[in-house]
C-alpha cells in the first residue's frame, strides 16, 4: 500500500510539470457510523467530518480523485430505535485519517474549458479504495469499554454520489453523501482482535461495518486544456 501510494504521488507530480486540468480544494461535513453499536440510521451525520481534496480531470466525463478526511466515528446505543441497544448501553468513540484514491465519473460532461459562459453541472459517482489506522477495543462484562493496545489496518470501498456546479470559470461546488463499505467488524469493538478475547464479541458477526461522509466540497480549478488523452 505504501508504494502504491508513492507512485500514485509521483504520477501526479509529473503531471502537473505538463500542466493539465486540476482541481484542489476541502471537504466539510458529516459522519456517521453504521454497525452492531448506535443507531440504525443509514444518513445520520453526528460528528463533524473535514478534510483535503484532489483531482485530476482526464475528460469531461471522469477524473482521479483523491481525498484525506478526520473525523470521529460515533455509536450511541442510547440514540437507537432498537429497545435491545437501548437496553444494552453501549458507547464508543474513535478517531479515524481516511485516505482514499479512486475515479470520479460524471453522469453528463463537465468541461472546464468551454468558455462560453454557461454555468456547467452533472451527478456524479465515485468509487475506489479507502484506508485508515484503528485502534482495537472490546468491551468488558460491564459494558465499559477497553483498549487492546494493538491496532488494525482497515480498508474499505467508498461509494459516493453527488451533483456539483460551477460558481464561477475557477470554483467548484459539490453536494454528495458517500457510504464506505469495510472489510472488517471490529469497528465497534463488536469483534476483538485477540483471539483471547472472542468471548467478548456480540452481534451480526457476519456483516461488515459501514460509515458515511455527508457534506460539501469546495475546489479551485488550475491548469491548461489537456491534450486529447481520453484514459
Amino acid at each position: 500500500m505504501r508504494y502504491l501510494i508513492i507512485l500514485l504521488m509521483i504520477f501526479s507530480v509529473n503531471d502537473l510539470i505538463y500542466s493539465q486540468t486540476h482541481e484542489i480544494g476541502g471537504f466539510v461535513g458529516g459522519s456517521n457510523f453504521i454497525g452492531d453499536v448506535g443507531s440504525t440510521s443509514y444518513i445520520s451525520p453526528n460528528q463533524l467530518a473535514f478534510g483535503g481534496i484532489y483531482k485530476w480531470n482526464r475528460s469531461p466525463r471522469h477524473s482521479f480523485r483523491f481525498t484525506a478526511i478526520v473525523t470521529d466515528l460515533e455509536g450511541v446505543d442510547a440514540k437507537s430505535d432498537d429497545v435491545r441497544r437501548k437496553q444494552r448501553g453501549f458507547s464508543f468513540t474513535t478517531s479515524i485519517i481516511e485516505l482514499s484514491a479512486g475515479i470520479e465519473f460524471n453522469f453528463l460532461d463537465f468541461d472546464l474549458h468551454e468558455e462560453d459562459g454557461k454555468t456547467k453541472s452533472s451527478p456524479y459517482i465515485y468509487t475506489g479504495i479507502s484506508y485508515f489506522n484503528l485502534d482495537n477495543y472490546y468491551f468488558d462484562s460491564n459494558g465499559i469499554k477497553r483498549g487492546e493496545n494493538t491496532k488494525s489496518n482497515v480498508f474499505g470501498i467508498p461509494i459516493v454520489l453527488g451533483y456539483k456546479t460551477t460558481f464561477t470559470e475557477k470554483i467548484v461546488a459539490a453536494l454528495e453523501v458517500g457510504a464506505r463499505y469495510t472489510f472488517t467488524d471490529e469497528i465497534d469493538g463488536s469483534v476483538p482482535d485477540s483471539d483471547t478475547l472472542a468471548q467478548r464479541s456480540f452481534g451480526n458477526v457476519n456483516n461488515n461495518d459501514w460509515y458515511v461522509f455527508t457534506g460539501i466540497t469546495l475546489t479551485f480549478t488550475f491548469g491548461r486544456k489537456p491534450c486529447d488523452c481520453y484514459f
